[in-house]
């Protein structure tokens, strides 16, 4: 199958939704199908050195939200290339730039789209004019309006589902949990030792619980409740919380630190390579996460991946994820944070493996690649049956337009029909005469 995704985030930019994507194409290839990616231009792409199957089309950063790009210009060399590669279906991964390019192309192609909900935008509107621009009763009429003229909808969680069944959709959905390429969380290279050095390095003492946050510093990933909730915890464990990661509320949440005097037991370490995040989730004895705003969540999995259990507030699509307390805890709201945390630290246990190893495949890469291909699949079958359909219907399509014409053309279109015939008619007949008077004789003609 030859597969066309479409995106307006991916690498150099550092989001689950390029993680998802890459992963996707990675797995996709893997199971023999042909996979293109088209996103946005970007200075720290290395083009030189990247895979054959990117296209990346002229762009711009977006608007309150500069590390995002939005196309501005491609449409048709990227259907001119589309068409090259004679895509079977699109896959469209964002509502805006890229995404509406792909249906675009799709409909020129008469391919079926796909789409991923990777975002609830309800969190995100902040970052657009401050919220002044697009209101969250907008939401719904926006991705209605998007999702219009695509075949399916991939929801990577129950939740997404829910948010998309409100905004009243009627394409096929269909919920595929994005996965994670295991082996390089799970790492069974890296050592105790090399975990040991990692703890010491950060300052985490034999004695302490190591909590870890590991995601894009912004407001709505509220790490700033875990802050907040540590100077209660302080007072009946011993706690070190490491933040890995950089963004715009990063300043913030360095000031809310120095303000609770928090400055020994929260250590920022900025940006970390993808390659060593492992190293830091088997240092942690737990991964925590206050944020509200997760659809899929890919560090929960990351961490799961490498056998740390996971501290976080409940939502639906965690409560799929976390639904042993074998893989961690969850709790009703920012209230109940602290008195997590003090559990947990006072009842460390060892993991099941076998348990672990059953979630491992649950949330494996190769898992979603699968249940993603057989989506494409049934999508692909449909729309060409209906193509098919439309096909054999037409004939009695133009009678029935023809039909509810109004009376006074109908009777026009009669008169053209006479005249029609009776041209023949007087053509038939001069043919006839012409044949007559007109004779050549094979003698002469020789």
């Amino acid at each position: 199958m030859r597969i066309g995704l479409f995106t307006d985030s991916y690498f150099p930019q550092i989001s689950g939704v390029a993680t998802s994507i890459q992963t996707l194409s990675m797995e996709l290839e893997k199971l023999g199908h042909e996979v293109h990616i088209f996103t946005t231009t970007d200075p720290a792409a290395d083009v030189d050195h990247e895979p054959d199957n990117i296209v990346r089309l002229q762009s711009i950063p977006f608007v309150s939200l500069a590390e995002r790009k939005v196309v501005i210009k491609g449409v048709f060399a990227a259907y001119q290339i589309a068409q090259e590669y004679h895509l079977d279906i699109i896959h469209t991964q964002t509502e805006f730039g890229m995404g509406i390019l792909g249906k675009l192309v799709a409909r020129q192609l008469r391919v079926p789209v796909i789409h991923t909900m990777h975002t609830k935008y309800e969190d995100y509107l902040h970052y657009i004019a401050k919220g002044r621009l697009i209101r969250p009763s907008m939401v719904k009429y926006i991705i209605r309006n998007f999702l219009h003229g695509t075949q399916g909808v991939i929801c990577p969680s129950e939740m997404v589902l829910d948010t998309v069944n409100s905004y009243e959709v009627s394409q096929a959905k269909r919920v595929i949990p994005t996965g994670i390429e295991i082996s390089r969380f799970k790492r069974d290279d890296i050592t105790n030792a090399e975990v040991a050095e990692l703890r010491e390095k950060l300052g985490i003492a034999d004695d302490e619980t190591m909590l870890l946050s590991l995601s894009r510093i912004a407001a709505e990933k509220n790490i700033q409740a875990v802050t907040a909730a540590l100077p209660e915890v302080l007072a009946s464990a011993k706690v070190k919380l490491v933040i890995v990661g950089d963004g715009p509320f990063a300043d913030n949440l360095k000031e809310q630190v120095a303000e609770l005097g928090l400055e020994q037991q929260v250590l920022f370490t900025g940006k970390v390579e993808n390659k060593k995040t492992a190293y830091y989730y088997k240092a942690a004895d737990y991964f925590i996460s206050a944020s509200t705003s997760e659809t899929q969540g890919l560090t929960f999995l990351e961490a799961l991946a490498a056998g740390t259990r996971v501290l976080a507030i409940w939502n639906p699509y965690l409560a799929e994820l976390i639904d042993d307390s074998e893989f961690g805890e969850l709790c009703d709201d920012e209230s109940g944070l602290a008195q997590m945390m003090i559990d947990v630290c006072q009842e460390k246990k060892a993991i099941d493996k076998q348990k672990f190893e059953d979630k491992l495949y649950e949330i494996s890469a190769e898992n979603f690649a699968k249940q993603v291909y057989l989506f494409y699949l049934d999508t692909i079958i449909d729309y060409n049956q209906k193509k098919q359909l439309e096909a054999q219907q037409f004939p009695g399509n133009v009678e029935d337009s023809i039909r509810q014409m109004p009376v006074a053309i109908r009777k026009s279109m009669r008169r053209e029909q006479s005249r029609a015939r009776l041209f023949a008619r007087k053509a038939t007949k001069l043919a006839k005469n012409w044949q007559t008077y007109v004779k050549i004789d094979k003698k002469d003609a020789e």
